[in-house]
C-alpha cells in the first residue's frame, strides 16, 4: 500500500481509516481520533475472508500465511489492510496470529499441511496456490513449518523464486470453480486469478479489476492484437491473453477458470481494452528447495 503522497485515497477499500482509527501515515491527511501504527500478524486457516464490514459482504479472500496490519480490534473483528496489495477490511480476529515472514510459497495448484512428515498422516487442512509458509527445515521429502507442521518440498518455493509469466500460473488454475472475490483453488473470481497470477510471476497487483485498469501496464490502442500475457479488461471484468488468439480468465459465464478462443469471449461481452505489462526485470533465480 502506498500511503506517501499528497493526498490520501478516497475509495474505502484503499484507505486505511474509519473514522476512529487511521494508518499512523495518514496524520495530518485524515480525521481519525487515533493514529497507529499496524500491528502485523498473519492469516492462520487456509482462507479468510477479508470483509466490507464486521459480519458483511466478503471483499476478497487472504490466503494462508498473508500479512495482514491490524489498526483497531473491535467484537472479535480485526479492522486494517492487506500487506500484499494494500486493501482495506475486516477479518476475523480467530482467522490471525503473530508469526515469522513467510520464507516460501505454494507453486501448486493446491497442497495438504500435515501434522507429520508422512503422506499417510491424516492432512490438517488443504493449502492454496499462493500461500505463504514459514520453513524452518526439511524431513525426507517434506518442509517443516515454523508451527510444527510439514508440507511437501516439491510443492513450494522459496519466496523470491517465481515462475516465468503469470500466464503459466494461471493455467495451474484450470478448472477451479468461480467464486465472487474468491483467491483461492477452492474457488477464485477474475481480478483473483488475475492476481494470483502475478504475483506468482513476481509483479504487485491490486485486488479488483476496476483498480488492476486503473493500475497496472499501459492502454494499447483499439484494435491492437494481445500479445501473451497482456491484460483485457471488460465492465467488471479482466482475463490474460494467453497466446495464440486465446484467452485465459475466470469466468462467470463458464463458472471456473477457463481457457478459450479470445474471439468467443467478444463475441459474448463485446470488445476489451488492452493494457500491456512492462518486460519483468531480469534477476538471478533462486534455488527450489
Amino acid at each position: 500500500m502506498t500511503l506517501s503522497g499528497a493526498a490520501p485515497p478516497t475509495d474505502r477499500r484503499l484507505l486505511a481509516a474509519n473514522g476512529r482509527v487511521a494508518h499512523i501515515a495518514l496524520a495530518g491527511r485524515v480525521a481519525a481520533t487515533r493514529f497507529v501504527a499496524p500491528e502485523w500478524l498473519r492469516v492462520l486457516p487456509a482462507l479468510a475472508d477479508l470483509r466490507a464490514a464486521p459480519g458483511g459482504a466478503r471483499d476478497r479472500q487472504l490466503l494462508h500465511g498473508a500479512r495482514f496490519g491490524v489498526l483497531e480490534r473491535q467484537g472479535g473483528w480485526a479492522f486494517g489492510l492487506a500487506a500484499a496489495d494494500g486493501y482495506v477490511g475486516h477479518v476475523a480476529l480467530a482467522a490471525l496470529g503473530p508469526g515469522a515472514e513467510a520464507t516460501h510459497w505454494v507453486a501448486a495448484p493446491a497442497t495438504h499441511l500435515y501434522p507429520a512428515p508422512d503422506l499417510r498422516a491424516e492432512a490438517v487442512t488443504a493449502l492454496s496456490f499462493g500461500a505463504r509458509l514459514t520453513v524452518v527445515g526439511t524431513r525426507d521429502h517434506f518442509a517443516a513449518t515454523d508451527d510444527g507442521r510439514f508440507v511437501p518440498r516439491g510443492h513450494l518455493r522459496p519466496v523470491g523464486d517465481w515462475l516465468g509469466d503469470g500466464v503459466v500460473a494461471a493455467r495451474l488454475l484450470l478448472g477451479t470453480p468461480y467464486l465472487w472475490g474468491g483467491n483461492g483453488r477452492e474457488g477464485i473470481d477474475c481480478s483473483g486469478l488475475v492476481q494470483a497470477a502475478l504475483a506468482a510471476a513476481g509483479r504487485p497487483c491490486p485486488g479488483d479489476s476496476d483498480l488492476q485498469a486503473a493500475a497496472l501496464g499501459r492502454p494499447l490502442p483499439a484494435g491492437a492484437a494481445p500479445r501473451c500475457g497482456d491484460l483485457l479488461f471488460w465492465p467488471g471484468h479482466v482475463g490474460l491473453a494467453s497466446g495464440g488468439g486465446r484467452l485465459i480468465h475466470a469466468s462467470a459465464f463458464h463458472m471456473a477458470v477457463a481457457e478459450e478462443p479470445l474471439a468467443a469471449a467478444v463475441a459474448r461481452m463485446g470488445p476489451a481494452a488492452l493494457r500491456r505489462l512492462p518486460a519483468r526485470p531480469r534477476g538471478r533465480e533462486r534455488v527450489r528447495p
